[in-house]
């Protein structure tokens, strides 16, 4: 009877699916930030991409970055927790700074720019340029929720 009750409670539940994805806040000491133009969609971004299994969300914050954009950089800290509730993906978005190498483009990018807060504005949709500005904020780490096109939670 047990056994019965345990599968039949596995059916009637399901367990959420969720990626999680981690990207750099690449703060320049003049106060830019290092953004991308993703090759797959066009949109203007923050280097970033799904957290590999075995590895920690800073490694796998200086791995992304490093891949996309060609600077390596030094995690500073954890800014803000960012979940796509559309997607189920959730992101964490680390404040970094840069530590060597030159900006190029990659596979992933067509394009690699150090912005100001006000072209980030600008040129991001909404949901991305909000964790760019956050990690400016020195309030953080802040929590949002978006369904991929606006923000649905604001902390």
């Amino acid at each position: 009877m047990l056994l019965y009750m345990s599968n039949s409670a596995r059916e009637t539940t399901s367990t959420p699916l969720h990626s999680v994805s981690v990207a750099g806040a690449v703060v320049r000491e003049d106060g830019r930030l290092l953004a991308i133009r993703r090759a797959d969609n066009g949109t203007w971004e923050l280097p970033g991409g799904v957290l590999e299994l075995t590895e920690s969300p800073e490694a796998g914050v200086i791995r992304e970055v490093w891949e996309e954009t060609g600077i390596q950089v030094e995690v500073d800290e954890l800014t803000g927790v960012y979940k796509n509730t559309t997607r189920g993906i959730v992101a964490l978005v680390f404040r970094c700074k840069p530590a060597g190498g030159t900006e190029q483009t990659s596979a992933e990018s067509t394009a690699v720019e150090w912005l100001t807060p006000e072209e980030i504005t600008a040129r991001m949709a909404e949901v991305y340029a909000i964790r760019l500005l956050d990690a400016l904020d020195e309030a953080g780490p802040h929590v949002r929720s978006h369904d991929g096109r606006r923000l649905i939670t604001q902390q």
